[in-house]
């Protein structure tokens, strides 16, 4: 007797359903299995594939999604006393039925996201729409069994360069940590670094959207950045010298919403290369400011007024005071 019918016998049918909805749960929440867990879900397995045939597979998968459509798709009947638990049972017979005909095979199959993870080099993932997304060492791309849909979304953590299929009428969306990209077909640079948060374009068009600022829209050989800052979205050109062939960098635009002065000043020094002094009561203060087109004279000046002080220059040196 091996150990599924072992297990068979000696359990009766409530025990067997815990213990169903208890893989279930710890399949979801991808918690870890035990080896003897594994063994049953193994044998289990090979018990129920062994009378069904590739065609009876594909139709009870099929009955499955259907049988799973209408009770996740309706909303479930709570003014009625039982309703919400006739829903919860409902939804639990729907399991049981999944774990019937192998569920967890079921599950893997046609639910859970394909997760893709570059563990030490680059790693080159081809999407199913004919995008290829390359993976620096440590990232991960989760692509749902639904892609490619209406829109095409997937969830990126760390770096990845993304050279996206053309279509028109289905937009392809990273979603990132905090912000997202958006574009129709183009090739594009996503990084992340702690706070630091980047999108270089070499080719098409993207959006960038970020909490707190307005959408960014990109051309060929432009940066979005954050400079590490929340609230705070700036474009970086990138143009070619003809002699050196060197990329050198342009701010072109930007923005704080709602961003402390420390802050704001801290990201002006970086870009503009020049040290400003405040008063050190004023350094919580919020600032929303946009220093689009302006140079640094200009926008400091421009941040002097905001704050109701006055600017003195001494060489790269810009000193905020009261006005007498």
């Amino acid at each position: 007797m091996n150990l599924h019918q072992a297990f068979m016998k000696n359990l009766k049918y409530k025990d067997i359903e815990a213990f169903v909805f208890r893989l279930w749960q710890r399949e979801v929440s991808e918690e870890k299995i035990s080896q003897k867990e594994t063994e049953l879900l193994d044998q289990w397995k090979i018990h129920v594939e062994k009378s069904l045939d590739k065609n009876h597979m594909k139709e009870s998968a099929e009955r499955v999604l259907f049988s799973l459509e209408s009770y996740f798709i309706q909303p479930p009947i709570i003014n009625h006393p039982n309703g919400f638990r006739k829903y919860v049972y409902q939804i639990a017979a729907v399991i049981i039925l999944l774990f019937s005909i192998g569920g967890i095979f079921t599950y893997h199959t046609f639910f859970k996201p394909d997760v893709y993870v570059a563990k030490s080099g680059n790693e080159k993932v081809y999407l199913a729409d004919g995008s290829v997304v390359t993976l620096f060492p440590g990232a991960e791309l989760t692509v749902k069994k639904s892609f490619p849909a209406d829109t095409r979304v997937v969830d990126l953590k760390g770096d990845a360069i993304f050279s996206v299929a053309k279509s028109k009428k289905h937009p392809f969306i990273v979603q990132a940590d905090g912000f997202s990209t958006k574009v129709l077909g183009t090739v594009f640079k996503i990084t992340q670094a702690g706070n630091d948060k980047a999108v270089d374009l070499y080719e098409g068009k993207v959006a960038v959207s970020y909490a707190g600022v307005p959408v960014t829209f990109l051309k060929p050989h432009q940066k979005w950045t954050n400079f590490g800052v929340s609230r705070t979205a700036a474009i970086i050109s990138f143009k070619k010298e003809n002699k050196s062939k060197k990329e050198f960098p342009s701010l072109l635009s930007l923005s704080f919403n709602d961003v402390t002065l420390k802050e704001v000043t801290e990201v002006l020094q970086k870009n503009y290369n020049i040290n400003i002094i405040y008063p050190k009561e004023v350094a919580d203060k919020k600032i929303t400011a946009d220093f689009t087109g302006g140079n640094t004279d200009e926008n400091v000046e421009a941040l002097a007024f905001i704050l109701g002080l006055e600017v003195q220059k001494e060489k790269q040196i810009y000193i905020l005071k009261k006005q007498p």
